[in-house]
């Protein structure tokens, strides 16, 4: 029989763990829109919005105090398919948050993307982006695990980390971020400071789709009231949420696309990343297929097969970062595809 020392240097594991779930975690409530105080007619649509945020949060608290990966993977696993991308969202900011903070650095994001998050890879930056908002950052260049450059981990994609922080800033002050359109001090993520705005404001476009409830009106107004030499960014981030996450019909996208108006490929570049997000993760929800439609003019492989033809890989050269030469490449496909329709 183990003596008393060791059984209670085990039994104030768990209790780190819900203190850091405490202070870091916000409630099921208060990320909620009522709690959020965002001016939102509630519906049936908004409900569903919801429950994205509601299940980012459920994959923190069990990635910020699991007994083992294999529960935290067992977990994730009974989340609904449509919602099990964002509940990675959540656990893989909680295993950046405690590789972070570890004195020598840590491998749970590393073991998790690894293992059954790999299908969840563009979710899984933008929830290191939601712990980056956590951190100060000086920690910063800890939070973003060493992938194989191959093998379906899109380490280009790493700039959604980026998309995540905006995002995680205006959902949570809005105040600052869309009301005062405040900007956040630039960061050399990946080397290059200057583009790090730009991947800011796509998160924050991101974000309006949210505050907003999904509202094409409402949101096309909140990026109209933006500068206009961020609208671009924004509108690619309102059409990346509004094709993953859904929150409207057939009539919504429509008036969406029109509201765009000369920002429309950006509006469907956007929805073009969604889309392959949403087919690398293994499911494709109806309204995913039916936004890019509306958005993009393209059905779901012809979509994946754009994001596919135009990828960029870190090896190519360039100024812009290969990320942002990925977009561009579906931005002039799209444009193409449009001419020749």
């Amino acid at each position: 029989m183990r003596g008393g020392p060791v059984a209670e240097g085990e039994a104030i594991v768990p209790i780190i763990g819900s203190l850091r779930r405490l202070v870091l975690a916000p409630s099921l409530e208060k990320v909620s829109f009522a709690g959020r105080g965002f001016p939102v007619s509630p519906s049936e649509a908004t409900e569903r919005l919801e429950a994205i945020p509601q299940a980012v949060v459920c994959g923190f608290e069990w990635g910020i105090d699991p007994r083992s990966q294999w529960e935290l993977e067992r977990r994730l696993a009974l989340v609904d398919a449509e919602q099990r991308g964002f509940a990675y969202e959540g656990a893989t900011m909680a295993c950046a948050v405690l590789d972070a903070m570890a004195p020598r650095g840590g491998h749970r994001t590393r073991d998790l993307l690894l293992g059954p998050g790999r299908p969840h890879i563009f979710l899984a930056y933008i929830g290191i982006g939601f712990a980056m908002a956590r951190l100060p950052r000086v920690l910063w260049r800890k939070v973003a695990p060493d992938l194989p450059r191959d093998g379906g981990y899109y380490p280009e994609m790493s700039w959604l980390a980026v998309d995540g922080y905006g995002f995680d800033l205006a959902y949570f002050d809005t105040e600052r971020w869309i009301d005062r359109q405040e900007r956040p001090a630039a960061y050399a993520w990946e080397g290059d400071a200057g583009y790090f705005p730009r991947a800011v404001d796509q998160g924050i476009g991101r974000a309006l789709w949210f505050v907003r409830g999904g509202n094409p009106g409402d949101v096309a107004a909140a990026v109209r009231a933006f500068a206009a030499e961020r609208h671009a960014d924004l509108w690619a981030g309102v059409g990346l949420a509004a094709t993953f996450a859904g929150g409207t019909g057939d009539a919504g996208y429509a008036t969406l696309r029109h509201e765009a108006g000369d920002h429309r490929t950006e509006l469907a570049q956007g929805s073009v990343f969604a889309v392959k997000a949403r087919h690398h993760s293994g499911f494709v929800p109806g309204h995913t297929g039916d936004a890019v439609g509306r958005l993009a003019g393209l059905d779901v492989e012809r979509a994946v097969r754009l994001a596919d033809d135009t990828a960029v890989t870190g090896a190519s050269g360039g100024s812009a970062p290969a990320y942002e030469r990925w977009r561009q490449n579906v931005q002039e496909g799209l444009e193409k595809a449009r001419a020749a329709d």
